[in-house]
Formats: C-alpha cells, sequence, structure tokens
C-alpha cells in the first residue's frame, strides 16, 4: 500500500473541503441586495403633523382661542370653536389655513398661526429599528437624519448583531432593501458606512449565525 500518496490524497481533501467552507462563507458575506445611497433625502421636507404631537394654535387678537393642543390617535384636533379638525398629514402652515377657514364663521378674517411643538409625526413616516438593536424603538424622522444618527439613539448594535448584515428597508421606495454596514461604522468607526435615512425607513439587523 502506498502510505505517500494516500496523506497526499487526504491532504488535497482537506484543502478542497477548506476551499468550500470558504467559498460557502464569502457567499453568505455577499449581500444580495445593493448598499444604499449615501445621500436619501429630499431637496425639500416639510415636517407633517401626526398622531401624538402637540401643536400651539395662536389666533391674533384672540387670546381665548389661542392654545396648545395635542393630536388625538384618530388625527384629529378639538379647539373652542372648531371640532374634530383634521390635522393629520398636514404641515403647520396647511392647518393654521384650515383653522382660519373653520373660525371665519365666528370672526371675521381670523389670522391663525400653528406651531408644531412635540414631534411624533405620522406613523408613515417614522424611522423603525428591528433586531439586534441595543434598544429597538421608533423614531420620528428628521430632516438629514443618517444612520450614524440613528445608531447614537439606540445604543448601537447587540454583541449577537451581524451589522454589516443589515438592510433598510426603503417603503418610499416600494419596500426595496439596501445593504448597510453597521458593524464597520459602530464598531470601527468608518464613516464610509454612513448614510441618509428617509421618511418611513425600517432598519432590520439580524443575529449573527457565529
Amino acid at each position: 500500500m502506498n502510505f505517500g500518496a494516500s496523506k497526499l490524497g487526504a491532504r488535497i481533501g482537506n484543502l478542497c473541503a477548506l476551499s468550500l467552507v470558504v467559498g460557502v462563507l464569502a457567499g453568505c458575506a455577499t449581500s444580495a441586495h445593493p448598499p444604499a445611497p449615501a445621500g436619501a433625502a429630499e431637496a425639500e421636507y416639510n415636517y407633517v403633523i401626526g398622531p401624538g404631537d402637540s401643536v400651539n394654535i395662536v389666533v391674533w387678537r384672540n387670546a381665548e382661542l389661542s392654545m396648545s393642543v395635542p393630536v388625538r390617535p384618530d388625527g384629529k384636533i378639538t379647539t373652542p370653536l372648531v371640532e374634530d379638525l383634521p390635522a393629520l398629514g398636514k404641515d403647520a402652515s396647511t392647518l393654521a389655513r384650515d383653522i382660519e377657514k373653520a373660525l371665519s364663521k365666528f370672526i371675521r378674517e381670523p389670522v391663525v398661526t400653528v406651531i408644531v411643538t412635540s414631534f411624533v409625526g405620522p406613523y408613515s413616516e417614522q424611522i423603525r429599528i428591528v433586531g439586534e438593536a441595543a434598544n429597538p424603538q421608533t423614531l420620528p424622522y428628521q430632516q438629514k437624519m443618517t444612520l450614524l444618527d440613528v445608531m447614537i439613539k439606540v445604543g448601537g448594535i447587540t454583541e449577537f448583531a451581524d451589522g454589516n448584515a443589515a438592510t433598510i428597508l426603503r417603503t418610499a421606495e416600494g419596500n426595496k432593501q439596501y445593504s448597510v454596514r453597521l458593524k464597520d461604522l459602530v464598531k470601527r468607526g468608518d464613516v464610509s458606512a454612513n448614510v441618509e435615512m428617509r421618511p418611513g425607513d425600517v432598519l432590520i439587523i439580524p443575529q449573527s449565525w457565529f
């Protein structure tokens, strides 16, 4: 029996097995999703009101009608002389004009200013973080908000997270998914991995297999 040939065959077999494992791991590390674009914010973004927001309504020369009111879970507000006025999805200026129109039945040429003082926003525009974040939660979107801003707010990723396999589900683009490199960004300080968020984004952080 040729023991030298047997040893050589075993060694070749081991090398082939190792190559196969490396190939599988490389395949797993390659994301099926394109990398998220660095810039994602629209040229102009107007904050729109959502349930849970507070709005400060100022009616010029009518202090008794000026007050701060919450936006109810149904997206409406109630003020003196104005009941059940829809506020959901409107910006402050649009809501002010609607209040003026409603008050015009009782006051001559009312002038109204609306200031949003507590920001939650509509559910469709909130940023959701799920999976292996230190503190998974929902965040109100802010213009020019970045992935790093989100990570700071949720306290980073857990020790079990596969950060570089994380993805952003972008509802504004028909639920298209983009890959992001959270481990490089959070653990290694690689700012090239930072990207802008868009309203309605869902950040999904999977658990590592190893």
